[in-house]
């Protein structure tokens, strides 16, 4: 019988951002991202959306150390951008807590110091702004319908 290849390690980190939600799935690799099964140029038409996706590899220097893999569904475009951004933000601190306890550093030294870098950059907070509900007698969230005296 052949002797199975090694697995790869799998880094999960969950993002959501509004009405969008992305399951990232990070592992060692060259660089490549794919999302939704597509890449992140012909995914992403504005520049703004491909920064927020790169911003924490780039943060962490880990744009051509990882290979990530982003399933992503709801909202809209910049909706699903602020959640990939999260969800690699936590991907990439399991990546550096797993290999600080394996170093046995706890939270100092450079995998503590990424971690650090990327709360304090405000990856790992959530933008908890969504839209208001629409309530009953209105016409919108806050609108009501016209008045008339006569």
């Amino acid at each position: 019988m052949a002797e199975t290849a090694a697995k790869k390690k799998i880094y999960l980190g969950t993002g959501r951002r509004k009405t969008g939600v992305a399951r990232v799935r990070m592992f060692d690799g060259t660089g490549k991202i794919l999302i939704n099964g597509r890449a992140v140029d012909s995914y992403f038409t504005e520049v703004k959306d491909r920064n927020a996706v790169m911003a924490a590899l780039k943060l962490t220097d880990m744009t051509a150390k990882v290979d990530v893999n982003i399933l992503t569904h709801g909202g809209g475009i910049t909706g699903q951008g602020g959640a990939i951004c999260q969800g690699m933000a936590r991907a990439l601190v399991k990546m550096f807590s797993e290999a600080a306890t394996a170093e046995g550093q706890g939270d100092e030294g450079p995998a503590g110091g990424m971690v650090k870098k990327l709360r304090d950059s405000g990856y790992l907070t959530r933008d908890g702004r969504m839209k208001e509900r629409k309530k009953y007698g209105r016409k919108g969230a806050r609108r009501s319908f016209q008045f008339s005296k006569r």
